[in-house]
């Protein structure tokens, strides 16, 4: 049974992205998306995310910096991934900038360690190809260079 579904009054609809918003960090190119992807118009949609914001369901900087923190402690990224992370969904660069400063540097520092360890196992650190196949590899997660080259080096002492 493949019955087309109705589409959902505005009212029905902004139950429903409250409710999504109100379990879990939402930015509002995300809702306006979930909305115009149900068949609403841009300005139906943007009335919409007005009054999420307006009622503090949606708030793009307290997005920005859940979304930061959580990309570099789970996912392992720099910051430079995830600057573009949330500049692809829309964020301006005070945002994003704000965002990036409640990285911690532990936390940061954790990271890049995890994904260098995570990384090294699978490579001979005394072959130069294997050194920057590792560089590589960081920098794709984002982290920057100079971050980079003083951990590779910092590994390598450690463990030579």
């Amino acid at each position: 049974m493949n019955a087309k579904r109705r589409k959902p009054t505005a009212e029905e609809m902004l139950v429903r992205m409250a409710g999504l918003c109100a379990n879990a960090e939402q930015c509002a190119a995300d809702i306006r998306q979930k909305i115009l992807k149900q068949g609403f118009s841009a300005d139906e949609a943007e009335k919409m995310i007005d009054y999420l914001c307006a009622n503090k369901y949606i708030d793009d900087s307290r997005y920005a910096r859940a979304y930061a923190i959580d990309k570099v402690r789970f996912s392992g990224w720099g910051k430079m991934k995830v600057h573009m992370g949330l500049r692809a969904k829309g964020m301006s660069d005070t945002i994003i900038a704000r965002a990036l400063n409640y990285i911690s540097d532990k936390d940061y520092a954790g990271a890049l360690e995890k994904v260098l360890i995570a990384k090294a196992r699978s490579l001979d650190l005394k072959d130069v190809k294997d050194r920057q196949k590792l560089y590589r590899h960081l920098a794709s997660r984002g982290f920057e260079s100079r971050l980079i080259i003083n951990a590779i080096r910092s590994f390598i002492k450690q463990y030579s």
